[in-house]
């Protein structure tokens, strides 16, 4: 590739007893043949929430108690998430918590979600840090990245972040390459364009714009580890190949760096 820019008994009870009778003793005889309790042949196993439970998909969409809907991803070792109302994928990474629950942090190290070993979610937010209970709605499609993407898909990736980015900080935001974008590559500079102008966007509705004046091009460089670096006009986002999506900073990280 080139370098490039731009989820009570009545009537008949007397009958259903018998009915009842004439099951139990079949179910007493079922379950002696097969080590069955009689209570379980009747009634199913009710050993406890988890066992009346089916398995939580791997990749499902919630919706929190403010309406907030997001997609969490557990299909691979790196556990991703995706609000409905924002293009940015993040990289979670689970850590063991009291209770057998499951607690998700970003790159920051932020608490995002907490899962419990019975399956509720909790989701955290900077508008609601106590959290937020979130409702399993069911199955959803994979936010996992595609291999690669061709180079006309990377430079149109590349297209719409500057116009993402020029429309937040009201005058024109130039996005290029730096190194040569290679097929192993092209995925994580395409997302990296995309969180760099999810960034530009939410500090712009954050109310700070003035932030942005001085930022007149974006440049995507490989490195050995993601960051940012801004020096004058020419903010520098850094991804490193061979990590996933976590081979590039989140937009939170970003702001940071502009925010300095």
């Amino acid at each position: 590739m080139e370098r490039l820019s731009a989820a009570k008994m009545g009537p008949g009870g007397c009958a259903i007893l018998l009915a009842l009778a004439l099951a139990a003793g079949a179910g007493s005889a079922n379950a002696q043949s097969s080590g069955v309790s009689l209570r379980d042949a009747l009634f199913g196993n009710r050993g406890g929430s988890e066992a009346r439970k089916s398995p939580t998909p791997p990749v499902a969409r919630y919706v929190s108690e403010t309406g907030d809907g997001f997609i969490l991803d557990r299909a691979s070792s790196q556990p991703l998430m995706k609000f409905d109302n924002s293009s940015e994928v993040w990289v979670l990474s689970p850590q063991a918590a009291p209770r057998g629950d499951t607690i998700y942090k970003n790159e920051l190290g932020e608490l995002v979600l907490r899962a419990s070993k019975l399956g509720g979610m909790t989701l955290f937010t900077s508008e609601r840090p106590g959290g937020d209970a979130a409702a399993l709605m069911g199955k959803a499609g994979s936010i996992q990245p595609p291999p690669f993407i061709s180079v006309n898909v990377l430079f149109q990736r590349l297209v719409q972040a500057s116009a993402r980015a020029s429309r937040a900080a009201q005058h024109r935001v130039a996005f290029e390459t730096v190194d040569d974008a290679t097929p192993a590559t092209s995925v994580l500079v395409a997302d990296t364009a995309t969180v760099t102008a999810e960034a530009f966007e939410r500090m712009a509705r954050d109310g700070d714009r003035n932030l942005l004046v001085r930022v007149t091009r974006v440049l995507l460089a490989e490195g050995h580890k993601p960051g940012a670096n801004l020096k004058g006009g020419d903010l520098t986002v850094t991804y490193a190949p061979g990590k996933g999506l976590s081979g590039r900073p989140s937009s939170k990280r970003i702001i940071k760096i502009v925010d300095r």
